[in-house]
């Protein structure tokens, strides 16, 4: 009996592997085992940061509101309760924007949340 080899599809899958491993040092981007395993665990990494990305970018955030209030004699969880009880629908991110590139509203909003906080 012939033995049979995968061939084309093979070539086919270990091309499209070593693609995507480039850019990597020594083995890593040139020995089959190695490039395999790479990609295994760079795949894992990427999955895993792209959901980090999101927990960084919101503790960034609270962060500088934190700081912006603070500036004007608030915690960030009274500016926060202030604004849910002012029934203000803005997310952080917009509130860390507004921290930085318009004080002026920033202003106005720890205004209002104080008021209903009182």
């Amino acid at each position: 009996m012939v033995r049979a080899t995968y061939g084309a599809a093979r070539a086919r899958k270990k091309a499209r592997l070593f693609k995507q491993a480039r850019g990597n040092r020594g083995g890593r981007s040139s020995l089959w085992r190695t490039v395999q395993e790479t990609l295994v665990r760079s795949l894992a990494y990427a999955y895993r940061d792209r959901r980090a990305r999101k927990r960084e970018f919101r503790r960034l955030w609270i962060l500088r509101i934190n700081a912006a209030a603070r500036m004007r004699g608030m915690t960030y969880s009274q500016f926060m309760h202030g604004l849910s009880k002012a029934g203000v629908q803005l997310n952080r991110k917009q509130l860390s924007e507004l921290a930085i590139h318009d004080p002026g509203a920033f202003d106005a909003l720890t205004q209002e949340a104080q008021a209903a906080r009182a």
